[in-house]
């Protein structure tokens, strides 16, 4: 559940049911205020996607929730534990830089396991063993920069996910890629949420992406932002193409556009 905190009662009852929680965000840039006061609570195990105007702070909202970025005040937990005890996940949005050009695709990926004090051996098998899960049959013997976009994203996202994670952030994983690879990024990102029921936060530009990974849609508004609502989407997974024609896919969307508009022409 997504919701606002809307007393002092409500906000203890969310903070104890709730698996991620923002309480009292507050965040400006050169005296202009971006964030004020803004609470969120999301529950364990769900699939979000973060949606809103150019310019309100989508990207700028996860890194403070991820402790990427300090924010000017506010409390943020994951499981209790203040974000910096918390293991966290993180796909940047310009994968060829966040890879690391000089060591192998396969080192990249062990690399959190390596930080965390893991034996080469250990590191070989958790690596392998996560390949299997989610059936990847790249040479990782190669260096990044010898794959394609989609499946660079791809490396990167298995790199996230192998310290397994509290919760796993996404910035617009998809922004660079073409449509095949999307789709390529896509079905794998589905399999690892599947598979491992991680809690997981994306940002998206591209509304039929975001609605179409979901369970919840956060919609945000133009700045000073707040949560303007949670969409929820019950379709069954796996989702496929298919899914993009099916009514209720094309009402939820609908929906989200409105809203959207709506905020624009404030």
């Amino acid at each position: 559940m997504v919701e606002f905190a809307t007393s002092a009662a409500q906000m203890d009852q969310d903070q104890q049911e709730a698996y991620l929680h923002v309480e009292g965000l507050c965040k400006s840039f050169a005296g202009q205020v971006l964030y004020d006061n803004f609470h969120l609570s999301l529950a364990k195990g769900k699939f979000i996607s973060v949606f809103g105007p150019n310019g309100c702070g989508k990207s700028t909202l996860i890194n403070m929730v991820s402790g990427l970025i300090p924010c000017d005040r506010g409390r943020i937990s994951v499981a209790g534990l203040p974000i910096n005890r918390a293991q966290i996940g993180y796909v940047f949005q310009n994968y060829r830089d966040s890879l690391f050009p000089w060591i192998s695709a396969f080192d990249n990926i062990a690399y959190p396991l390596k930080v965390n004090g893991l034996s080469t051996r250990e590191c070989k098998l958790k690596v392998e063993e996560l390949l299997n899960t989610f059936d990847i049959n790249l040479d990782l013997k190669r260096y990044p920069y010898q794959f394609s976009g989609g499946q660079q994203q791809l490396i990167a996202i298995l790199r996230a996910i192998v310290a397994q994670p509290d919760i796993l952030f996404l910035d617009e994983p998809f922004s660079a890629l073409d449509f095949e690879m999307t789709l390529y990024v896509r079905e794998k990102l589905q399999a690892v949420f599947l598979e491992s029921g991680l809690t997981t936060v994306i940002v998206s530009h591209d509304l039929e992406d975001a609605v179409y990974l979901a369970d919840q849609v956060l919609l945000l508004s133009k700045r000073p932002t707040y949560l303007v609502e949670s969409v929820t989407f019950n379709s069954p997974r796996p989702r496929t193409p298919d899914t993009l024609s099916d009514s209720e896919f094309i009402r939820v969307k609908s929906h989200c556009l409105d809203i959207f508009r709506q905020e624009m022409r404030k």
